[in-house]
């Protein structure tokens, strides 16, 4: 079967699992290849530290979403050029420093099933090296030589950490409503996904192009998905799905949907018991709270929010050209809800 007709086929899944995106990185082999070679390139430092924290975290697994929406966004708008492959290593060097300076701020010890890097190496090497990331993403813009893509990576950047201090600030907030939250996460984690297939898209075409606002929907509204899935399965999945400890949001005091919803919803016996949990983290079991929140129908109610992103998703795809490259994102939109199954 060709890589073509692969695609076709996965899109008519309700879901897409891991393996069902094997033909989604066929099609763009070549240039994840040449950006695979890139980022190791440029992590190259005089300081040793550096390159071994940088080549810890970027090497850590993960599926690399963000360069690959890059690659398919590019070549969904027919994109002849090689500018795709450094743009795609600068939003893989933000999203790196940003998982640098969240597990600090969180003070995580565990991300994608090992040590982060602040448990290995301390709190000031992670956090310098992360900043020692987002520089090596600006000169890369540089050599990129758009003033439009400069604009959104700089924008985009700025209000992630906006999300980042916003949630800082939301910490053990009983009052957090739905509207709070959904801002926090639109800012803190879909932009990323969404400056991916925005820039990507306006290496093609100008920021008016009605494919460029669309492939932006389709990056914003992935991204949402993405979260709204993650802080599903931070009550619902298991650590080895994860890749970090379940509970941890609680443990942490972040209001996430299935929480807020819990909050506004379960009779007041249970929403006094999640009060405490948040305002005593450890006091209240996990499977007390996750039990709570399962009854009241939060998971629920954070299930659906997820797949309705996932189909806005797939609907902005409507207005680009039947390719291999339209299939392949609506693959990933797919793929985006099939940890909720």
């Amino acid at each position: 079967m060709s890589s073509d007709a692969s695609i076709a086929s996965a899109v008519s899944q309700t879901a897409a699992s891991i393996d069902e995106l094997q033909p989604v990185y066929r099609l763009v082999e070549d240039a994840f290849a040449a950006v695979n070679r890139l980022i190791p390139e440029k992590l190259v430092s005089d300081v040793t530290l550096v390159e071994e924290i940088g080549a810890y975290i970027v090497e850590s697994g993960g599926k690399r979403l963000r360069p690959l929406l890059v690659l398919l966004s590019a070549g969904a708008l027919d994109y002849r050029g090689d500018k795709h492959i450094p743009l795609a290593a600068i939003i893989e060097f933000l999203h790196t420093a940003t998982l640098l300076h969240d597990d600090v701020v969180d003070h995580s010890n565990m991300r994608r099933g090992r040590l982060t890097a602040n448990e290995k190496w301390g709190n000031a090497p992670s956090v310098l090296v992360g900043d020692f990331l987002y520089s090596r993403a600006f000169q890369l813009m540089v050599e990129v030589g758009s003033m439009d893509i400069m604009r959104v990576l700089s924008s985009a950047t700025n209000t992630i950490a906006e999300g980042e201090v916003m949630q800082l600030a939301h910490v053990g907030d009983l009052s957090l409503s739905e509207s709070q939250y959904r801002e926090v996460i639109r800012c803190k984690t879909a932009l990323l996904f969404e400056a991916a297939t925005h820039t990507g898209a306006l290496l093609v075409q100008p920021e008016s192009h009605p494919q460029v606002q669309a492939l932006r929907m389709f990056g914003q509204h992935f991204g949402l998905t993405y979260q709204l899935v993650d802080d599903w399965l931070d009550y619902a999945g298991d650590a080895e799905v994860l890749g970090k400890n379940i509970g941890d949001d609680l443990a942490e005091g972040k209001l996430t949907l299935p929480l807020i919803y819990a909050l506004q919803n379960a009779p007041p016996v249970d929403r006094a018991t999640l009060q405490a949990a948040v305002r005593t983290p450890g006091e209240i079991e996990l499977t007390c709270v996750q039990d709570i929140v399962r009854r009241c129908g939060a998971l629920a109610y954070t299930q659906q929010a997820a797949l309705t992103h996932a189909a806005t998703a797939q609907q902005a795809l409507a207005q680009l050209g039947d390719t291999p490259y339209r299939d392949a994102l609506a693959v990933l939109a797919a793929y985006s809800t099939a940890r909720l199954f």
